[in-house]
């Protein structure tokens, strides 16, 4: 039978294909792996969620087995999955696109994510932002006003402030300074 199982800390490709080769290797039949979720082919055996999850730890992922950390991880995957490609292509509220992705009403997903998290998901998505915008600073190849419209933001000023409260410092300062102070993706609240 196949079954799902959900992992936090999935935030990247190199991740879905750590995730795959480590369980291939443990000699799981793996039907597919996406960001926060693997499938496998697997027979009736109780102790399953004990042999993923060891192999799971000790790549620096874990299994979920709780409904509401599922919730919560698949609202940060959704929210990642917004960013890989640019530029950022959100039609409707954050709040709509969510409840359409997760097919859940926002106030429960807010709520729990909130809880969970200590941080409200418009926070976190601000921060997975600002990460982005990190990236792109350190790429070195688009101006501020470019990043900004890539991003989404109505103008670099907005972006320009938003990346100060983040940060503590303007994005000039950050560009200048030409060292890595991203923070990873899987460690953001």
């Amino acid at each position: 039978m196949e079954k799902d199982f959900y992992i936090k800390n999935m935030v990247c490709n190199r991740c879905i294909k750590v995730v795959r080769d480590e369980l291939e290797a443990a000699q799981f039949d793996v039907i597919q792996v996406e960001l926060g979720k693997v499938t496998l082919q697997v027979e009736k055996d109780e102790t399953i969620n004990d042999k993923v999850n060891s192999v799971l730890t000790k790549n620096g992922f874990s299994l979920l087995t709780k409904i509401n950390e599922q919730v919560v991880e698949k609202v940060k995957v959704t929210i990642l999955s917004l960013f890989k490609e640019l530029p950022l292509q959100l039609k409707e509220k954050l709040s709509e696109y969510l409840s359409k992705k997760l097919h859940l009403e926002y106030s429960k997903i807010s709520k729990l994510f909130s809880y969970t998290e200590k941080i409200t998901i418009e926070k976190y998505f601000i921060k997975v932002k600002i990460e982005k915008v990190k990236e792109l600073i350190q790429v070195g190849e688009l101006n501020f006003t470019q990043i900004s419209q890539l991003l989404d933001y109505s103008n670099v000023n907005h972006l320009s402030s938003q990346f100060k409260n983040e940060t503590g410092m303007s994005l000039t300062q950050y560009k200048a300074m030409d060292q890595n102070f991203r923070n990873p993706l899987d460690q953001i609240v």
